[in-house]
């Protein structure tokens, strides 16, 4: 491909010379002989200062969106108007627009993006149709998994994944699209065939500032970013912003399809929840659907939803929306049990907001009622990032909990105790019986070891991360294995590890 075809469609200030390129690159690091370098402005660093860097290492074209760079002699050069959106046409150019030969599904919202995204994937898989999987967890393409640096990456990654998934048949896509991605506009110029939305609660106030950035950012989805707005659009009408949405995407002339738990294209009946499962009668424009879940909790309710509606979007039977739904076991850091033999529960899960703290240990207190067991909630909250939500959190938590460890959640440049110090004020409104230990590791011990038969231990924040971001840099931490060790030296006999055990 030559440089002015890798251009095309790209809004372009000028542009001169037309070498052919050999790869598409927007880190200098990755620059090989023959690449095409896109220097874009980012949050934190600008890649125009290592355009020379670039073309040290063998870069025939630079692509640049700061009109102060002066063109390098014997090297192609462009100035373009915006560089997120230069690096998205030029990326789909450059895969021969992948995109645009895959049905898309894009899920947001602040909860159960994973849940209902692992959940639509394996409905797809029941219905007979290759897909790939792009979220917050992990990427699945052509039949491998892989680290998901992102939730939603960069519009070259993208292109990569789609190119790649395309090579081995998949027809479908399923990703979480996040509210940095949107506003960013990483997504540019992804055709998406259906839009989900989930919810919409306080997080991410450190970068979107209002609740109404943060709807706006979301809303991009189904407006369309650079493209149509989405053919179909999946929204929870329970939910306040869910109903702005739906008129929104109305007006746009998508085919909305409403979920909720009493009203909606898709509600629910005869829902009866146990530790083993989840059944219910779920209602859909065509026909009532009998379903059960290995996942339990009303919250898990809501998660199916999105995702038959998404299904039924795009075509997918009745039986293999039942069979998709019964088939997921678990997903990787959503309300994971682990089991060492001990007589009490422990469940290590991603929930980092206010919201997502009341749902969890709600469903935790569901769970212990019959054997009159007590709700155990450890939690921390995030550094460099909205410190107005520390203490909801702290509110949360002391709430639905009968005892309370706060500890630390990926401090990052932030000092841990000048983080608990936010949290514990919502904490003390609730009045609940709580400790403070700053070091993780020791607070999941202290948590299992202050544990009773019957009782139901929640170890909440990081779900499936595999790292404890600290001022030093990002240290191996994994709740699950910390939790299994702590039981271990408690005396409990663990089971092999079991990816994602589900309850």
């Amino acid at each position: 491909m030559t440089f002015q075809q890798a251009l095309d469609g790209a809004e372009f200030l000028s542009i001169s010379g037309d070498p052919g390129v050999s790869s598409v690159e927007y880190d200098s690091r990755r620059v090989k002989p023959g690449a095409l370098f896109v220097a874009l402005r980012g949050e934190s660093s600008d890649g125009n200062r290592f355009i020379d860097q670039a073309i040290a290492a063998g870069a025939v074209a630079i692509v640049t969106d700061s009109p102060e760079q002066k063109p390098r002699p014997n090297v192609a050069w462009a100035v373009v108007t915006h560089g997120r959106r230069a690096l998205a046409r030029i990326s789909a150019n450059f895969y021969k627009k992948p995109a645009e030969r895959i049905a898309i599904s894009g899920i947001t919202g602040t909860n159960g993006k994973s849940t209902a995204a692992f959940l639509l994937e394996s409905i797809l898989h029941a219905a007979g149709k290759k897909s790939a999987l792009i979220g917050t967890i992990e990427y699945h393409v052509a039949g491998k998994v892989l680290p998901a640096p992102h939730t939603t990456p960069e519009a070259l990654e993208l292109n990569q994944l789609f190119s790649q998934a395309l090579g081995h048949g998949a027809t479908e896509a399923v990703m979480e699209v996040s509210s940095h991605a949107l506003a960013q506009e990483r997504v540019y110029g992804i055709p998406f065939d259906v839009a989900v939305f989930t919810n919409l609660t306080r997080d991410h106030l450190d970068y979107h500032k209002t609740m109404g950035e943060y709807f706006a950012a979301k809303r991009v989805l189904f407006a369309g970013c650079g493209t149509e707005a989405p053919r179909a659009a999946v929204i929870n009408v329970d939910d306040d912003s869910g109903a702005k949405l739906a008129d929104f995407s109305r007006k746009r002339s998508s085919v909305v399809l409403k979920y909720g738990w009493e009203r909606g294209d898709f509600n629910v009946q005869n829902v009866r929840i146990t530790t083993r499962g989840t059944r219910f009668d779920l209602v859909t424009p065509a026909d009532k659907i009998a379903l059960f879940s290995p996942l339990i909790g009303r919250v898990n309710v809501y998660n199916i939803m999105a995702a038959v509606g998404a299904a039924f979007a795009r075509g997918c039977s009745a039986p293999a929306i039942a069979d998709g739904v019964d088939k997921l076991a678990s997903v990787p850091g959503r309300f994971q049990r682990v089991e060492c033999e001990q007589p009490f529960t422990v469940v290590v899960d991603y929930a980092h907001t206010d919201d997502a703290l009341r749902n969890l240990t709600a469903l935790a207190r569901e769970l212990v009622s019959p054997a009159k067991g007590r709700v155990v909630t450890l939690f921390g909250c995030g550094g460099d990032r909205d410190r107005n939500k520390r203490p909801l959190m702290g509110e949360a938590a002391g709430r639905g909990s009968d005892f309370v460890v706060l500890t630390s959640d990926n401090p990052r440049s932030e000092d841990p105790a000048a983080i608990i110090n936010d949290a514990v004020v919502g904490l003390q409104k609730t009045g609940v019986k709580y400790t403070v230990e700053p070091d993780r590791r020791k607070a999941i011990a202290l948590a299992i070891g202050e544990a009773r038969p019957g009782d139901i231990v929640l170890l909440a924040g990081k779900g499936h991360e595999k790292v404890q971001i600290t001022r030093e840099g990002p240290v191996p931490f994994d709740d699950v294995e910390v939790a299994r060790e702590a039981l271990r030296a408690a005396g409990f006999e663990c089971e092999p590890a079991r990816a994602g055990a589900q309850a």
